[in-house]
C-alpha cells in the first residue's frame, strides 16, 4: 500500500511547495476534524508541515481517531525525500 501525503499547512504555504499528490489539510481551518474523520482509517499516512509542530499535534489526533498507520515527516523536503519527490508549487 502507498502512503498518502497530507500537508497541514494553509493553502499559502501549501502552494509555495508541497509533495506531489499530498493533500492540503489546514490544521487550522474549520473543517480539518471532519476532513480527517473521512478519511480511510486503514490507509498510511505520512503527514508533515513546515516545521513539524502543526503535522506532531495532526498525528497525535488522528491516532486517537483510531488510525492505524500515521507518520510525522516534520517537513515538507523530509516528506519529499522519504517519498523520492521534488517539491512541486501551485
Amino acid at each position: 500500500m502507498s502512503r498518502i501525503f497530507l500537508d497541514v499547512r494553509t493553502p499559502e504555504e501549501y502552494a509555495g511547495g508541497h509533495v506531489p499528490g499530498a493533500r492540503n489539510l489546514d490544521i487550522r481551518s474549520d473543517s480539518f476534524v471532519d476532513d480527517v474523520l473521512a478519511l480511510d482509517r486503514t490507509a498510511s499516512y505520512g503527514v508533515y508541515c513546515h516545521s513539524g509542530g502543526r503535522s506532531q499535534v495532526a498525528v497525535q489526533f488522528m491516532m486517537a481517531q483510531g488510525f492505524t498507520d500515521v507518520t510525522d515527516l516534520q517537513t515538507p523536503e523530509a516528506a519529499a525525500a522519504s517519498g523520492g519527490h521534488d517539491l512541486v508549487t501551485g
